[in-house]
């Protein structure tokens, strides 16, 4: 009797759910290192938001096209723009132009962690990515209950430039020194600066800059030496700490919280 009740306690503990970690290791397949002229950036990609612009980001990192292209307009308070191969704005890759990816069906496995619920939308985090998407209620409606979710352009997101067409995205790529929201559904957002934002703020700002700074080095983590390769971990959003740090900043704010209060934390495990 007794080693029956133990052997019943070990299937209820088997089938209960696991615990979220507070950590999670970045994917080196999906992360960017960025040598510039001011330091190292480290940008988690969001393929699940952006899949085209991410796999175009990564071909021209390992083409080589990034390297030495100056950050030719910088405006403090918004963006460091950069990724143009004549260095000013209109430039383009060899390549052909991007449709639009402004927002995405996430795939039912895709770890995304809500931490806001209104009437007409969530609010959340893909990894480091602030996203927002349609409300329950909509989500709910047709056949496909997969959340339609786009980026929330918040400090340090990563974006996709294009020129006045919506489908003219192709090499330009920019970084937020701070949150403009109403770039949200407008410009594809393809990850999240995680390590080095200070970098990202202290690139010479100028439209051109007199004096640019420049992306020194563009490579994949998974491309590099391991001695080279960065290995951190980001906060879970699905982890209890995460979720208690959300709950405090919520009940300090009220209601001018949102999603891009929420600071990125990154260690070295």
């Amino acid at each position: 009797m007794r080693g029956a009740l133990i052997g019943l306690m070990g299937l209820a503990l088997m089938g209960a759910t696991k615990a979220e970690p507070d950590w999670q290791l970045l994917d080196p397949a999906n992360t960017l290192v960025i040598e510039t002229s001011k330091g190292r950036m480290v940008i988690e990609m969001a393929p699940a938001l952006a899949p085209k612009a991410v796999e175009r980001v990564k071909r021209l990192a390992r083409e080589g096209v990034y390297d030495g292209l100056l950050f030719h307009r910088v405006i403090e308070g918004f963006v460091d723009q950069t990724g143009n191969p004549n260095n000013r704005d209109g430039g383009t890759s060899s390549y052909p132009d991007l449709p639009a990816e402004f927002s995405a069906r996430l795939p039912a496995q895709a770890p995304v962690e809500l931490m806001v619920q209104r009437s007409d939308a969530v609010e959340g985090f893909l990894g480091a990515v602030p996203v927002v998407g349609v409300s329950a209620k909509e989500q709910a409606l047709g056949g496909d209950h997969r959340l339609r979710a786009w980026g929330a352009y918040c400090d340090g997101v990563a974006g996709m430039g294009r020129q006045a067409g919506v489908d003219t995205a192709n090499s330009e790529i920019f970084f937020m020194r701070a949150p403009a929201r109403r770039l949200d559904h407008d410009y594809a957002v393809w990850g999240r600066v995680v390590q080095g934002l200070d970098v990202v703020r202290a690139i010479n700002v100028g439209e051109p800059p007199a004096d640019p700074d420049r992306m020194l080095r563009v490579r994949l983590a998974a491309d590099l030496p391991a001695a080279e390769r960065p290995v951190l971990e980001i906060a879970n959003p699905r982890g209890p700490a995460f979720k208690a740090r959300v709950a405090k900043l919520r009940a300090e704010l009220g209601p001018r919280f949102t999603i891009c209060d929420v600071p990125i934390v990154v260690r070295q495990p």
